[in-house]
């Protein structure tokens, strides 16, 4: 029997880094409130009492990127203009068109180029990998769904006033022991939050322990032995932008998997359905997860990997780590003859045109039941059934 430990991290909606992925979705939702054939690729800087939105927009749309910036802040909760940021900061954009060498390959696939036939090609090169796994309800690990809870929910505390001293800022980490591959219990638990000036270490630390982390984590998976570190450095009241300069794409491991599958490098929040950074991880994801789900493996990780320009995929690689009941070929063959993996299908499949983006840029973009790609299809999950037959 071997053992080990892995360890998730998650942040809260007020994180600096955060607060720049939100604004950076709500401008590409509003771009598509209006025209669903926008192109977008933004990128927020979120320091002290200052918000700077920029990139490539090309959008028939008209927008108003201060107004949006406001209201994110303030739905965040950063409110009082002598914290050293809020809603009242000054936000200043520099936005220019995409290139007209990148449009060209993603407006006019090559496969389509020598008999006419229009596709688009995907936006860019590069590798994006999708996971799934049994162990929760979802088919997320354990160590990254337990630390969205938490965060997620230290949010709820604050924003429903039961615990009023809590502030925006925050993160969250959990420690999962494994023994023999399997969950056997929490390790440790850190939680740090901002706070109001008058509150004491005392309470923040019962009611953290108390309130949040006694409601996430299952009874059953901790013991005497569970470690819980909260607020261990001692006191967190300036936070936020205003105490760490904040950017668009730096939080990807907490947008992803946890660092418990591989990463291809390419950020999602503010990017577009034709940047296959974002919906080729998408579709990699809804792979994988009718593949657990359908029982041919206990894990599976897709990779996916594009060439700018071109519409289908330059490979594919299925990983199921010893778990499947079928040859990781057989899979990979499956897949081929199931899923159209070029952009334009990617994105008729999971409705990626559509305004969906601002609820995926806190707390994961994977695992959350009412997303495109976490919808399961019971006519895949019958024809991958097939293949144990």
């Amino acid at each position: 029997m071997s053992k080990k430990l892995f360890t998730s991290e998650s942040v809260t909606s007020g994180h600096p880094d955060k607060v720049c992925d939100q604004i950076a979705d709500s401008v590409l939702d509003a771009l598509l409130m209006q025209d669903k054939m926008s192109r977008c690729a933004c990128e927020v800087i979120a320091e002290t009492n200052h918000v700077h939105i920029m990139g490539e927009i090309t959008s028939n749309a008209t927008v108003d990127y201060e107004g949006i910036a406001r209201e994110v802040i303030r739905h965040i909760g950063y409110t009082d203009p002598d914290s050293g940021f809020s809603d009242q900061c000054e936000i200043t954009c520099s936005l220019h068109k995409q290139s007209s060498d990148i449009a060209m390959g993603v407006d006019d696939a090559l496969e389509g180029r020598d008999d006419h036939l229009m596709d688009i090609g995907a936006g860019d090169q590069g590798m994006m990998f999708g996971y799934a796994c049994d162990e929760t309800e979802n088919y997320m690990p354990l160590a990254i769904e337990l630390a969205n809870k938490l965060t997620s929910n230290l949010e709820v505390l604050r924003k429903n006033g039961t615990l009023p001293y809590l502030k925006p800022d925050g993160k969250s980490q959990v420690t999962v022991e494994y023994d023999d591959g399997k969950v056997s219990r929490i390790d440790a638990i850190v939680v740090s939050t901002q706070h109001s000036d008058d509150v004491s270490m005392e309470q923040l630390r019962h009611d953290i322990k108390t309130v949040l982390i006694d409601s996430v984590i299952p009874d059953e998976l901790l013991d005497e032995n569970t470690k819980y570190y909260i607020n261990p450095t001692g006191r967190f009241v300036l936070g936020g932008p205003s105490a760490d300069t904040g950017l668009t794409g730096r939080k990807i491991i907490a947008d992803t998997y946890g660092g418990y599958a591989r990463h291809g490098g390419g950020a999602f929040s503010g990017k577009d359905c034709t940047k296959v950074d974002r919906s080729a991880a998408y579709m990699a994801r809804y792979i994988a997860k009718h593949v657990v789900a359908s029982g041919l493996a206990k894990q599976c990780e897709i990779q996916l990997s594009y060439a700018i320009g071109v519409a289908k995929p330059v490979s594919i690689c299925v990983n199921t780590f010893n778990t499947s009941s079928v040859n990781d070929d057989a899979i990979e063959q499956w897949i081929e003859s199931h899923f159209d993996l070029r952009p334009s299908a990617i994105i008729e499949k999971l409705h990626l045109r559509d305004a969906i983006y601002r609820k995926t840029s806190t707390y994961g973009h994977f695992g959350k039941a009412d997303l495109p790609w976490e919808i399961l299809d019971n006519s895949l999950l019958q024809s991958a059934k097939a293949l144990m037959d």
